[in-house]
């Protein structure tokens, strides 16, 4: 799964900002020490969430899942983990409505799915992009928590996960982010612009 940003690039010198260190649980000075933590916490997360007890037990499309999965991903990083954002972003609701927006995708995702309405591909799909685009609950990590929300949802309902681009790193600039960036565009200008980001997601 491609949620891990690049922690070997040149970039790995660069200061953290001042404005972000304030809420860094650990000690770190440079984007590199950063993304090597955020790296080995997903990492965590990841087995937790696609751990057999947890698949078993859990439902990914309850709000209490939502930011659970956000904690387990960045616990150990970020004191703001698994916590709803209040700050107004370029991207996203109002702040003050993510409460009532969470609930909304969460319900028109299972309707979805329940009803067969799209394929379970579809359905994850199309609820990835109302949750990143649409909402973007949180203050960092909205990509990354939502992609692998999305495989979770998919597992739950029989598919395997999701390959967003086969190895490249989508958290990194390139062509891959480029791609996805675009994809989730295209479906916020049209509703049934499907494909480009479904395909991208099992290429």
């Amino acid at each position: 799964m491609n949620f891990l940003a690049d922690h070997k690039t040149a970039d790995g010198n660069i200061p953290i900002r001042a404005e972000d260190l304030e809420h860094l649980i650990p000690k770190l000075s440079t984007m590199g020490e950063l993304n090597e933590y955020e790296t080995l916490n997903i990492l965590k997360a990841q087995k937790w969430a696609f751990g057999p007890r947890v698949m078993a037990a859990s439902n990914p499309l309850e709000e209490r899942y939502v930011r659970l999965l956000h904690g387990k991903m960045f616990e150990h990083v970020w004191k703001w983990a698994g916590v709803y954002r209040t700050h107004e972003l370029s991207i996203g609701c109002d702040p003050r409505e993510i409460v009532q927006r969470i609930p909304q995708v969460l319900g028109n995702a299972l309707q979805w799915l329940e009803n067969k309405t799209f394929s379970v591909d579809e359905c994850a799909i199309r609820f990835h992009h109302k949750l990143v685009s649409t909402v973007h609950p949180f203050n960092n990590g909205n990509g990354r928590h939502a992609r692998m929300l999305t495989d979770v949802v998919a597992v739950k309902w029989g598919r395997p996960e999701f390959t967003w681009g086969a190895g490249t790193k989508i958290a990194a600039e390139g062509a891959a982010r480029a791609a996805y960036l675009g994809a989730l565009r295209g479906l916020d200008e049209n509703e049934n612009n499907v494909k480009p980001l479904l395909e991208f997601a099992r290429s």
